[in-house]
């Protein structure tokens, strides 16, 4: 039984399309590593500062946008270098029903959560399967090892290595009402069996706590305008971007997440900045439409047909898109205040999966409902100057929902970790 948003559920579900299969191979072999390369190879090139850039009118409307853009902005105009770099995130797909491609839903640059509940959720359906799976004809063997968790640790242990103080240690910085804390504590404690770090807090230049030093700062907060109530909070992340740490991920890295970078990242001749004709092809495969509200005609087919679009604005979380009636609703009363605050969104292409039957049980009542799954792909990227010593796949995230709802959040109660099953 896995305990997700305060309620106990357990899912199990036979995933027999051969579309699955294909997508699943695509993006762990074919595709394997190509968000990683967009992330890692904008962070290394000298022209950074250019795609930050296309966030300036999305600053003029989104407070905490701008925040976020000030901290960047501040770092650059310190000349503040970031020789080691370490990014763990991921890359969330659904399988379109028209095209038969995964496509890519977002990619998320800071606080990637479930890389240890994903593992055990897993290993958990593979053992029921080893006792069970004669009775229901099913291969424990089909569904896939999951190894985030420990590939998760393992890119914090090396960029820790990286940092070459053995008396630093590794601080976590987490909300301080966290629904999701098992899921941290299962990856700090596999961090903890390769070696002993301590988890701390800062001050000064430096990052310190008892003496010691803060080497790598893993963020599981900070994505939200929640997470900082008063000046205090900002302080804070400021302190942190300027110390000697590695961050995970530092503001850059950060903001290479919003919407509006992404939205940038699938203009014409953009990708083509960063990585060579092969990979921009393998890339481009994956993406939605994305579109900026400045696009008449995309506004335009977006109120005459909402449901084909998601407006999305600079978000992180769960719970902030909008879908539907709602979109047509919101741009046309955003049109008409004529303040600005369309830059705030952008507009994706709504992918539709194909929905299957799956039985759902929860608080020991089950039922039989169409469900909608969405598969992500954890990386770790790790460089210290020009030196790549990790940008790997590193394992899944399978989260399946009911096909009537629109957002897809596990611990927001919309969704259930679920496993991938190939035939």
């Amino acid at each position: 039984m896995v305990r997700l948003g305060g309620v106990q559920r357990l899912r199990r579900k036979k995933r027999e399309s051969n579309n699955w299969r294909e997508g699943w191979e695509r993006s762990t072999k074919e595709e394997e590593g190509m968000g990683m390369r967009v992330v890692g190879t904008c962070l290394g090139c000298s022209h950074f500062h250019l795609p930050i850039g296309t966030n300036s009118r999305t600053k003029k409307v989104d407070a905490f946008t701008s925040r976020l853009l000030d901290i960047h902005s501040k770092m650059l105009e310190i000349n503040k270098t970031e020789d080691i770099r370490l990014g763990l995130h991921r890359s969330d797909y659904m399988l379109d029903s028209e095209t038969n491609l995964l496509l890519q839903i977002e990619l998320n640059t800071i606080s990637s959560s479930f890389p240890g509940l994903s593992c055990l959720v897993s290993e958990l359906h593979r053992n029921l399967l080893n006792q069970y799976g004669k009775d229901l004809g099913l291969d424990s063997r089909r569904v896939p090892g999951n190894t985030a968790v420990s590939r998760f640790a393992d890119a914090l242990a090396k960029a820790w290595n990286e940092y070459n103080n053995c008396s630093a240690v590794v601080m976590v910085v987490v909300q301080s009402e966290e629904r999701n804390m098992y899921d941290q504590h299962w990856l700090c404690a596999v961090l903890k069996e390769i070696y002993p770090y301590t988890i701390d807090t800062f001050s000064s230049s430096f990052l310190v706590y008892d003496g010691q030093t803060v080497a790598v700062i893993y963020f599981r907060a900070g994505y939200s305008p929640n997470d900082y109530p008063s000046e205090a909070e900002w302080r804070a992340r400021f302190l942190m971007e300027k110390s000697s740490a590695i961050k995970c991920p530092s503001i850059a890295y950060h903001l290479v997440g919003t919407k509006k970078i992404q939205q940038e990242l699938a203009k014409p001749n953009v990708l083509e900045r960063f990585l060579d004709n092969e990979d921009v092809a393998k890339v481009r495969k994956c993406f939605a439409g994305l579109w900026s509200l400045d696009d008449p005609d995309a506004v335009k087919s977006a109120i005459e047909k909402p449901d084909l679009f998601v407006l999305k604005p600079q978000r992180e979380g769960g719970g902030n898109n909008i879908y539907g009636d709602n979109v047509r609703e919101t741009l046309i009363r955003l049109q008409q205040q004529g303040t600005g605050e369309l830059a705030a969104y952008i507009l994706m292409q709504r992918i539709f999966p194909t929905a299957s039957l799956a039985f759902l049980v929860r608080e020991g009542v089950w039922h039989q409902d169409n469900a909608i799954s969405e598969l992500g792909i954890y990386g770790a990227y790790l460089r210290n100057k020009d030196k790549v010593i990790m940008n790997d796949q590193c394992g899944y995230l399978m989260r399946t929902k009911v096909s009537s709802s629109n957002e897809g959040g596990v611990a927001a109660g919309f969704a259930v970790l679920d496993s991938i099953y190939l035939t």
